[in-house]
């Protein structure tokens, strides 16, 4: 298990590299919605806020590497469904 200020950086930097992305679809894509795309920015940021939270205050009576792996897990899983819908911008 890596230490919790690894784990910190490496979800901000996935965040600001999936801002990133969603700004240059929403400017290379045509016209997207910009209600979707503001939306889509919102929730990557709330997303990045929530999970550098959880990893500075853990669950009380988990085990820490369990915790930390399903912290993992879930932050993957959603990072997945931010693509998808980077992808899908219209």
């Amino acid at each position: 298990m890596t230490n919790k200020r690894d784990l910190k950086r490496t979800i901000n930097y996935i965040c600001s590299d999936l801002f990133a992305e969603c700004i240059a679809a929403s400017l290379y894509s045509g016209k997207p919605n910009e209600e979707n795309v503001n939306a889509l920015l919102m929730s990557i940021l709330h997303t990045q806020n929530d999970y550098v939270r959880r990893i500075s205050h853990p669950e009380p009576g988990m085990k820490p590497k369990a915790y930390f792996n399903n912290l993992t897990e879930s932050f993957n899983k959603q990072a997945g469904e931010i693509v998808d819908q980077i992808c899908n911008l219209d």
